[in-house]
């Protein structure tokens, strides 16, 4: 796992300026590679490429980045890892390859050299960025994983092209030109996420998952995907899995089990993320059958009632024998993350489980270096509860006539909903749903839509952009796109599709890969695993949810190993207090970044809008505090970055 970097600019200058211009993009990636430091240059071609290094396999020089190939035609520099490098090692060596180390970067960089790069890439299990540079061919590749676990963003500035692992690197270039793009912002108001290939600056872009940029020396970027998500997703609805409940179960396992065991291959200490949850503990208890040693597991607490699963992994950690670490929390540790945010995100991100995502990375830190998570189950598996919800509301509402539900509509929200949730606290809070007249009000915004699709879109977003960004056309992607209907007729995987290409890998991949990176951990993501992707669209609809309960063929595999009693509970999300904090210690911080004159000057937002909004919050009526951190995370990333 690294940090990595690189410039292709035919009008760079000497040697000397190539390699401080990308020395100065890597120091500020020192966070994600603490451990070395590379940089590789061509003066004559003016490509330079750097690394910061955080040795996990062959922890020798022998490691070292960037790495030229034998017979030198190739120079990569490489974020990440590649699981099946141990299989590709010995068909090499019977070609002839004769290896210096034993890493897996010199692996890939060897097969680059006897098979090509877009050849080898199919052939690769991981997660990965890649820079490579063809000396033969003056062409420079870019590469992200199947899945989008590792980030790559890229701009070209008339003849400068530049890339980095993270955009403070691209930033630190002399060439940086760029300004904030409004079409991003009012994207990233309404789903707290910018979505690839978008970024907050206009001409600079991330790279999709699954795809390769290739550049010719004095040429332009063609983009080409080498996995491609939604004809991996009609295939598997194409060719649907047979077998019964339990050779299903068995299949799932097996192949688990194999991508677990190949995440747990490093040259230094590896653990686990436990939240007691279905997909976390699946994970620890695949390492514990692989016999590979003492597991080891982290989790933190809080002392606040309903944003607590401590109990839990432990009751789970218990059971499997493993060796369990966990950290309790005060709201204190987790408000002086804050102001940290800008600089980790490096642009607008607004999840607020950053927050305990970084703490349980730092603990996680001074025990490991290796974390494997449990990512990715929801979206494979349909976890999600508006996965069924979604489904719920539009067989409940869709046969009332249009005007109906508009009407509905607006009795709901006549009513306050500070005063729902008093009138509805007569059912016990065991039935009662966490603020209840917040819910009803989501549920009387959505009353009016026309359609599935529009349905879904609208209960996943935060704002309606043009209620809150001035001046800005909202850039729109795949949500928008009519084909998906065609393609994915029926809503539950429509709506797992456009999970899996939006929200998994800008959300909730994006999140991870910065809070484990900013204290130099490694994260690794069995439960996508391309091959348990590819899977997972072949099961049949019964095998994901069944009689109400979601994820159910996975959690028959956990069962074999853990007792459902201690798994099965409500889905509660790795969730903080954010209502609550900002009407108390977080107000005097919020209050200045939401103030009026300030709002009116930058001119971005609807400043009367979101005063309105900040009210409404603080006095009780509504809980707003997923808007209201969208305002606060592009106004706090406006401070330290605009």
């Amino acid at each position: 796992m690294c940090g990595i970097a690189g410039v292709l600019n035919s009008a760079a200058g000497s040697r000397e300026k190539l390699e401080r211009d990308a020395s100065a993009m890597a120091d500020c990636l020192a966070h994600r590679g603490p451990d070395d430091h590379g940089v590789w240059s061509d003066a004559e071609a003016g490509i330079a490429l750097t690394q910061r290094r955080l040795s996990i396999v062959d922890l020798s020089p022998a490691g070292h980045q960037p790495m030229v190939s034998a017979d030198g035609r190739f120079i990569v520099t490489f974020n990440g890892e590649i699981y099946n490098f141990q299989e590709l090692r010995p068909e090499l060596k019977a070609r002839g390859v004769k290896f210096r180390g034993h890493s897996d970067t010199e692996v890939m960089l060897e097969a680059f050299a006897a098979d090509g790069v877009t050849h080898t890439i199919k052939r690769l299990i991981g997660m990965f960025t890649i820079g490579v540079w063809d000396r033969r061919e003056r062409t420079l590749s870019l590469v992200r994983d199947r899945m989008g676990i590792k980030p790559l963003y890229w701009a070209k500035f008339g003849g400068l092209f530049m890339f980095g692992s993270e955009l403070k690197a691209l930033r630190a270039h002399p060439g940086w030109t760029a300004r904030t793009n409004r079409a991003a912002l009012a994207a990233f108001m309404r789903h707290n996420y910018i979505p690839a290939p978008h970024t907050i600056y206009e001409g600079v872009q991330k790279l999709e998952p699954g795809t390769i940029l290739t550049l010719p020396w004095n040429g332009e970027p063609r983009l080409e995907r080498f996995w491609d998500a939604r004809i991996v997703a009609k295939a598997g609805r194409a060719n649907p899995m047979q077998g019964s409940d339990a050779e299903l179960t068995d299949q799932l396992e097996a192949l688990l089990k194999d991508a677990v065991k190949r995440r747990m291959v490093a040259d230094v200490p590896v653990g686990a993320f436990l939240s007691g949850g279905i997909d976390s503990s699946t994970v620890v208890a695949l390492m514990k059958a692989a016999n590979a040693g003492p597991v080891r597991t982290y989790t933190i607490g809080s002392e606040l009632a309903g944003y607590n699963e401590a109990a839990h992994s432990a009751a789970v950690a218990k059971h499997l024998g493993t060796e369990h670490t966990e950290l309790m929390v005060t709201p204190k540790e987790a408000i002086d993350v804050i102001p940290n945010l800008p600089d980790m995100y490096d642009e607008p991100f607004a999840d607020s489980s950053q927050i305990p995502t970084y703490l349980v990375s730092a603990m996680t830190r001074r025990h490991v270096t290796v974390a494997l998570s449990g990512d990715g189950g929801d979206e494979l598996f349909a976890g999600y509860n508006r996965y069924q919800l979604t489904a719920q509301i539009w067989r409940s509402f869709s046969m009332l006539p249009h005007p109906v539900r508009q009407a509905l509509a607006g009795m709901i929200t006549a009513l306050p909903a500070d005063r729902w949730t008093k009138l509805l606290s007569f059912i016990p809070a065991s039935m009662r749903q966490r603020q209840i007249g917040d819910k009803l009000h989501k549920f009387a915004a959505v009353l009016p839509c026309n359609g599935e699709t529009e349905l879904y879109r609208r209960l996943v977003t935060h704002w309606e952009p043009s209620d809150i960004v001035l001046n800005a056309d909202e850039s729109k992607g795949v949500l928008w796109d009519a084909q998906i209907d065609k393609d994915f007729p029926d809503l539950l995987e429509r709506m797992q599709y456009f999970d899996q290409v939006t929200y998994l890998p800008d959300d909730i991949l994006t999140k991870v890969d910065r809070a484990s990176m900013a204290v130099a951990l490694e994260a690794r993501v069995p439960l996508i695993d391309h091959r348990v992707v590819e899977f997972a669209w072949r099961l049949p609809r019964e095998a994901k949810i069944r009689g109400g309960m979601s994820k159910w063929l996975l959690r028959q595999v956990l069962y074999r190993h853990v007792p459902k009693e201690l798994v099965e509970r409500p889905k509660m999300g790795f969730a903080v207090p954010l209502g609550d904090w900002l009407r108390g210690p977080l107000r005097p911080w919020a209050e200045n970044l939401l103030a009026e004159p300030r709002l009116r000057q930058a001119g971005f937002f609807d400043a009367a809008r979101v005063r309105q909004t900040w009210d409404a919050h603080l006095s009780g009526r509504r809980n707003h505090e997923y808007m209201l951190w969208n305002v606060l995370m592009f106004e706090a990333w406006r401070d330290r970055w605009a």
